[in-house]
């Protein structure tokens, strides 16, 4: 089968969250089940090209009313190729949708609508009859009504699958910007009223696609409702039948136990001494006081309320987290970056107490290191379209601690329900309470029955988060269109 991804990211190139590892990885995965898989990307400025090809094709798009030259290298890679686009409009810039994570680039619909429109003249211009072009996130949701659109015969027979990644992000412009992409309109790109009416490139996507899919089953289900519909809850509920929800997978070579470059004390779900050496470690490396037995909870996260942190900092007049700290005989290391007034908070309490780190910071080689060495991870998210760190943590034998939601609810087992195979603690209500109350459970249980907490991070250990797997579901929809 012959499928061209489109995406605003992808490992190992480039990447802001977890839609660059989805593409990548996915699209590996799909490679080494005999697909013949391209990625079509932006060739940011900060990306090395010295070992990409010249360029392979020249075309012209029209944008912003007049016609823009692009140009495509390429490069395989573990069976993949990557088809970059080169144009200033992303090789001119220092970051991917901005030059920081808060100020978005002011001409983001015209870059993107760019990126969009290349897909199909590739195609032609490289003589590449695609099955499926799948399209990942709004900044290519013009790409399914673009596929609609053509009347050429090169098309007929190719088919368009739509990712959700995360429903909160749009991409919703003006009525003007709608008229510098140079493509005829219809009423489905909109959303809005008539005041207040605008171009919404993800619900593009949604309207368009011949499938769309979203990465959790229970996801599919949650933006169906008012609560977590982001205002697309009608449109996604007229499209129920053609809507799935799929597992990401996570790479079992990268995250491995047994061999992850990160770290020394290596460990398998036989010998869990390596373990203890890295959880010793880290509370060294992390300014907590050495001891194998106090219970050891992590959070690596975005710092933003969708992560909880209002519930757990915020919500009552004595924070929940400091309700934690004080009361109970338990340690905390929380690693992340964002919102300001959440960094205060942690610097705050981190200064009053001495069980718990806090680490302003973003680093993959610590993000291994305390998910190898904690006992649990603390994910109280508001909501959680997949959600990874849950995936790497069960991978570690670490007990996942988690607001039942989204992803989160599909993988992981509460051990109140599941009492002979759990692999983590669940709650529902999304309040300072809950929260309180499940960590409490879980930090009772390490105390009371070490060998249930034993099983549990074997059980955890033993679950298949594989991209193969996930990757074996996408192709079932695939042959749907074909």
């Amino acid at each position: 089968m012959n499928i061209l991804m489109v995406t605003s990211e992808t490992v190992p190139f480039s990447k802001s969250g977890g839609l660059a590892d989805v593409v990548g990885a996915l699209s590996s995965a799909l490679a080494q089940l005999n697909n013949k898989v391209s990625i079509l990307m932006p060739a940011y400025e900060f990306i090395d090209l010295k070992s990409f090809s010249k360029p392979i094709v020249t075309f012209e798009i029209k944008i912003n009313n007049q016609l823009e030259t692009v140009k495509i290298i390429e490069k395989d890679l573990g069976g993949v190729k990557y088809l970059a686009l080169i144009h200033p409009v992303f090789s001119q810039r220092l970051g991917i949708y901005g030059d920081n994570s808060f100020t978005p680039y002011a001409d983001n619909f015209s870059r993107y609508t760019l990126l969009a429109k290349a897909a199909l003249p590739l195609c032609k211009a490289l003589n590449f009859k695609v099955d499926i072009i799948h399209a990942h996130d709004w900044t290519v949701g013009f790409i399914p009504y673009l596929l609609k659109q053509s009347k050429e015969e090169f098309f007929k027979k190719t088919k368009s699958i739509f990712t959700i990644h995360n429903l909160a992000y749009q991409g919703t412009y003006s009525k003007f910007d709608a008229l510098s992409a140079n493509i005829p309109l219809d009423e489905k790109m909109f959303s809005g009223n008539t005041v207040e009416k605008q171009v919404n490139m993800l619900k593009t996507g949604i309207e368009f696609s011949d499938y769309v899919t979203t990465v959790s089953p229970t996801y599919a289900k949650e933006i169906q409702t008012k609560e977590l519909g982001c205002n697309l809850e009608e449109v996604l509920k007229e499209r129920k039948n053609d809507l799935f929800g799929i597992i990401n997978g996570i790479d079992y070579d990268e995250w491995n136990p047994e061999t992850d470059s990160n770290f020394l004390n290596h460990f398998n779900l036989k010998d869990f001494s390596g373990k203890v050496k890295l959880k010793a470690e880290i509370q060294k490396e992390f300014g907590l006081k050495v001891d194998p037995d106090i219970p050891l909870f992590s959070m690596i996260s975005r710092l933003a309320e969708q992560k909880g942190f209002f519930e757990l900092l915020f919500e009552n007049e004595e924070c929940a987290l400091e309700t934690i700290l004080r009361n109970n005989k338990v340690q905390f290391i929380i690693i992340g970056t964002g919102d300001q007034r959440i960094v205060d908070k942690l610097k705050e309490l981190d200064a009053k107490y001495n069980n718990l780190s806090i680490n302003i910071l973003f680093s993959n080689k610590a993000a291994h290191k305390v998910e190898g060495g904690s006992d649990f991870f603390l994910m109280p998210s508001r909501y959680e379209p997949c959600g990874l760190n849950q995936l790497y943590s069960l991978r570690y034998g670490t007990l996942p601690v988690a607001r039942k939601t989204g992803g989160l609810a599909d993988t992981i087992l509460d051990i109140n329900e599941h009492p002979e195979k759990g692999t983590g603690f669940l709650f529902s209500d999304m309040n300072s309470h809950a929260i309180i109350e499940i960590i409490e459970k879980a930090i009772s249980l390490y105390y009371s029955d070490k060998v249930k907490i034993k099983k549990m991070k074997i059980q955890s250990m033993q679950t298949d988060f594989t991209w193969d797997k996930s990757a074996k579901q996408y192709i079932e929809i695939y042959h749907r269109e074909i």
